[in-house]
């Protein structure tokens, strides 16, 4: 067998990570544009994230944040994601690794990336974002595509 020297799986992997990261780095100098807004999933157990406490206990292995509305203070700093977010009223800091991101989607283009942690189990199915309303099908269709980077992998 043939050892596989050129990975272009995750050659793929780090470009769509770039593309969180310029977005991201794009709002936090210019603001969100018109509807867009992004629910961000990652790895809590993930080396270099932080987060208070009382969340990483209600949330031990994954959590989604929404920046759409109430986000403060966003900038991306060493491949971290820096943002000051409002937790029942109490505003918590929160350091998020590009690399702990397991989904980036935006509903009001349609636009979602999965990405692979490292630790992930053969799963390519994210859990629904919070708040998602039951037999809601304006909701369903709004809801952008999961690109599976295995699509692309050579079996």
């Amino acid at each position: 067998m043939s050892e596989d020297l050129l990975r272009y799986d995750l050659m793929i992997e780090a470009a769509l990570r770039d593309v969180v990261r310029e977005t991201l780095e794009s709002v936090a100098r210019d603001g969100l544009p018109g509807d867009h807004h992004f629910y961000i999933t990652f790895a809590t157990k993930f080396p270099g994230v932080k987060v208070p406490d009382h969340l990483r206990q209600q949330y031990p292995d994954e959590m989604t944040i929404v920046l759409q509305y109430q986000f403060f203070g966003l900038k991306i700093e060493n491949d971290c994601i820096h943002v000051t977010l409002s937790f029942n009223n109490i505003k918590e800091n929160l350091v998020v690794p590009i690399e702990s991101i397991t989904t980036f989607a935006d509903p009001s283009v349609n636009f979602a990336l999965q990405f692979q942690t490292g630790d992930d189990e053969d799963d390519d199915t994210p859990p629904p974002p919070d708040g998602d309303k039951d037999g809601d099908k304006e909701s369903d269709e709004k809801r952008g595509e999961i690109i599976s980077l295995d699509k692309f992998r050579k079996k």
